[in-house]
């Protein structure tokens, strides 16, 4: 069966009634929706509701699309927040599906690409991380692995965190002494490294162990992942035993460590699963108008890590139809186990079971447990679902008084919703970027981060030019007279209230000075530099447009919470250079040679050493190479000699 995303599966038909101008109106909304009316079909589909840019305000499903949208032009009968969309709505999409669980699963997967304003929103930037045992080399490599699954082998999780895939890594490296170096590393040892030498690996590098007996290894790691960690111990025992009887202490020793790292793992959850198989589990907490869902994670009996979610766009929402969309969302990007445990029952709880069925191919089932171990675990999740919403609560009380308290200080118009950090990093101009970091009254929004690889050569060395090129791609949109007034992308979340440049006064005023020629006067803009004895004592100064200078006492929460702004842009932009920097060191000046494949390109670093004596090799040295023609001999030295 094909997926949702199948070319041929679904037919998209978008309205054609646009209304223009962006202010609310309902008569206009409903007229856009009974134009649409007119020729939509009673089969299952999805909807999209736009607004008169052409924006998602709202993405649903329906069993009868004609019914189920016939009821948005019934406004009285509708809650406050989709009637303010409905006033807004000036145009419909509509896409036709063969299934009700279909739609549904399709509605997920449209929602997490438009984030629509109207719907419930599972806001979490990051992709889970998973265990991979590669089974594309006769000695598989385990490994950590985020995204798509481009590698041929087996891959289990999700894990909650990345420490939780280190920490398992770990232990199946002492449990199974499996590999997790490259393939490149593998193909160069003479000799053992490290992990061999602190008994983490077998060293199938260098022949200390056989196909057969790594592939053994391979089996039981396969084993443990699966859930049976039990058959592993009691295969590891009685290895363990036999050595000891044959007095092979040494060995014996080896298994002991083996056993004890075992024991240590299962020792070490912090819920006792054993039995449950693979499923997760959700428990929904709200409070104060917040909502906040925990997920544990169970793979093979074994408790993988647990992560706390706070959905946004609850209000008005039931507590049954935000943990259905969380569900909906969640497993667009992660597979769904076989069982599925939660505290209630989510709205539409068989078509999401069905959904999900026909998304794995087996059958999955969604329970509410009433009695038995299971309701401990049900309630060990609510319990942390409780607390981990206290933890955000108090943390969101307390920013919103700092940023209060920033207002105040800094005289700004109110409470900023978008906060823009800009930094730089360069090695005197090599590898030279810059870098924006995104905050808001809820913390760091890491997906509207932004990174510029500087263009322009001339730029690299010189941190007011970079800046000024930074500036004019990130306001390119709003430049020229008048356009930043006009343009209404201003109103839809992309516009900075606060924008802090980590500099001092002459960086803050190039940086004012560059927004200006661009025709943009109205950005509210900060430098924060360190103080005379450069931050030691955390006496950062900020500068402000009108030459005032401010400083915080020590231990002052405002300047703490600016200091991490500034850190983050700072970590955000060091990170993203020595990635660029280590990405360059392994490209080779062979890589932009016409016609050098990745074959012949080692062929030639096999026979020469390096890409340098490559360059300077003459041509008679050139045909001695293997697997390089009179031809393609030329071609090489031509190039560099040319």
């Amino acid at each position: 069966m094909s997926g949702p995303q199948s070319p041929d599966r679904f037919h998209e038909d978008k309205a054609s009634f646009t209304v223009t101008g962006s202010q609310p109106d309902m008569e206009a909304g409903v007229e856009a929706i009974r134009t649409t009316l007119k020729t939509l079909p009673t089969r299952p589909g999805v909807y999209r509701m736009q607004d008169a840019r052409g924006d998602v305000l709202y993405v649903g499903k329906a069993r009868a699309l004609r019914n189920r949208v016939t009821s948005y032009t019934q406004v009285d009968r509708l809650p406050k927040r989709l009637q303010r969309m409905v006033a807004q709505t000036r145009s419909m999409t509509i896409v036709t599906t063969n299934s009700e669980a279909e739609a549904l699963l399709l509605e997920a997967q449209l929602i997490k690409r438009f984030r629509p304003p109207y719907n419930v929103l599972l806001r979490d930037d990051k992709s889970f991380p998973f265990i991979l045992l590669r089974e594309d080399h006769d000695f598989p490599r385990v490994q950590k692995h985020r995204g798509a699954r481009k590698y041929k082998g087996r891959y289990y999780g999700p894990f909650a965190s990345a420490g939780s895939v280190t920490r398992t890594i770990n232990a199946l490296q002492k449990l199974f002494l499996l590999r997790s170096c490259t393939d490149s590393f593998f193909a160069n040892r003479s000799r053992p490294c490290l992990l061999y030498q602190i008994r983490r690996c077998s060293a199938p590098c260098v022949g200390r162990i056989d196909d057969a007996h790594y592939a053994e290894l391979v089996q039981d790691a396969q084993d443990f992942l699966g859930g049976k960690s039990t058959a592993v111990q009691k295969k590891l025992g009685q290895a363990m035993q036999a050595a000891s009887d044959a007095m092979d202490f040494e060995q014996a020793a080896v298994l002991r460590d083996r056993l004890k790292a075992l024991t240590f793992i299962q020792g070490s959850q912090a819920i006792n699963a054993e039995g449950l198989g693979d499923a997760d589990i959700f428990a929904l907490a709200t409070r104060g108008g917040s909502m906040c869902i925990q997920a544990f994670f169970i793979r093979g009996g074994q408790n993988w890590g647990h992560r706390s979610f706070f959905p946004v766009h609850t209000a008005e929402v039931a507590e049954d139809e935000v943990l259905s969309s969380f569900m909906a969302q969640f497993y667009e990007e992660v597979p769904p186990p076989k069982l599925i445990l939660s505290d209630r029952v989510p709205a539409e709880c068989d078509l999401m079971a069905q959904a999900l069925t026909e998304r794995i191919g087996s059958r999955v089932r969604i329970e509410v447990p009433q009695r038995g171990d299971r309701t401990r675990l049900i309630k060990q999740a609510q319990r942390n679902a409780v607390e981990a919403l206290d933890r955000r609560l108090a943390e969101t009380t307390t920013q919103a008084k700092v940023l209060e308290e920033m207002v105040e200080t800094f005289g700004l118009d109110g409470v900023p919703d978008r906060i823009e950090i800009y930094d730089n990093s360069h090695i005197q101009g090599a590898h030279a970027l810059g870098a924006m970091v995104v905050a808001g009254p809820e913390g760091f929004r890491k997906n509207a981060y932004r990174k510029f690889n500087m263009k322009n050569p001339e730029t690299s060395n010189d941190d007011f030019a970079m800046m000024r090129e930074m500036f004019e791609r990130r306001f390119a949109k709003w430049a020229g007279d008048g356009a930043a007034r006009e343009d209404p992308d201003r109103d839809g979340g992309e516009w900075p209230d606060l924008v802090l440049i980590d500099g001092g006064k002459g960086q803050l005023s190039a940086a004012r000075a560059i927004l200006e020629e661009m025709g943009i006067e109205d950005v509210c803009m900060i430098g924060i530099a360190k103080g005379p004895h450069h931050g030691r004592e955390g006496r950062e100064v900020f500068h402000m447009p009108d030459g005032r200078e401010i400083t915080f006492p020590l231990n002052h929460p405002v300047l703490f919470y600016l200091q991490r702004l500034r850190d983050e842009a700072h970590r955000f932009a060091i990170g993203a250079h020595r990635q660029k920097r280590s990405k360059a060191i392994t490209v080779s000046s062979l890589d932009e040679v016409p016609g050098i494949g990745p074959s012949r390109k080692k062929a030639l670093l096999m026979h020469f050493g390096t890409a340098r004596a490559v360059k300077s090799a003459a041509l008679e040295d050139l045909l001695k190479a293997p697997g390089v023609s009179k031809a393609v001999a030329q071609q090489i030295y031509d190039y560099f000699h040319g």
